[in-house]
């Protein structure tokens, strides 16, 4: 019953910003964490960043300092801010959210996942 829909995905030049937004049903994302994850083409499915239940934020080193997580728990809502866009941030992007899990990303047992979006980057 839990369902995450992404979206906000598109063509941006480089340098440009984009946001991304998850909206969550069918659990109570207030006491859970929840990530971002992408897969560029070619290439496996990495962690974007997690935030927690206290509204800490963790980042992969790629993205550090141009992105931004965020959560509205009132509204069920997920987002990531993109700023100064690059080549590489071409990917599909997942939002994810604490489940039964084993393996963890920044502290996060990510369990379930939405379908992606999809974010290309031109020059």
């Amino acid at each position: 019953q839990v369902q995450l829909v992404e979206s906000g995905g598109g063509s941006v030049q480089a340098g440009g910003s984009l946001t991304l937004s998850c909206s969550a049903s069918g659990y109570t994302y207030s006491s859970a964490c929840m990530a971002w994850f992408r897969r560029a083409p070619g290439q496996r499915r990495e962690i974007v960043a997690v935030i927690d239940t206290r509204h800490s934020t963790y980042y992969a080193d790629s993205v550090k300092g141009r992105f931004t997580i965020s959560r509205d728990n009132a509204k069920n809502t997920l987002s990531l801010q993109m700023n100064d866009l690059k080549l590489e941030d071409t990917a599909l992007y997942y939002c994810a959210a604490q489940g039964k899990s084993i393996t963890y990303f920044f502290g996060c047992p990510v369990g379930y996942w939405g379908e992606g979006t999809q974010v290309t980057v031109s020059s």
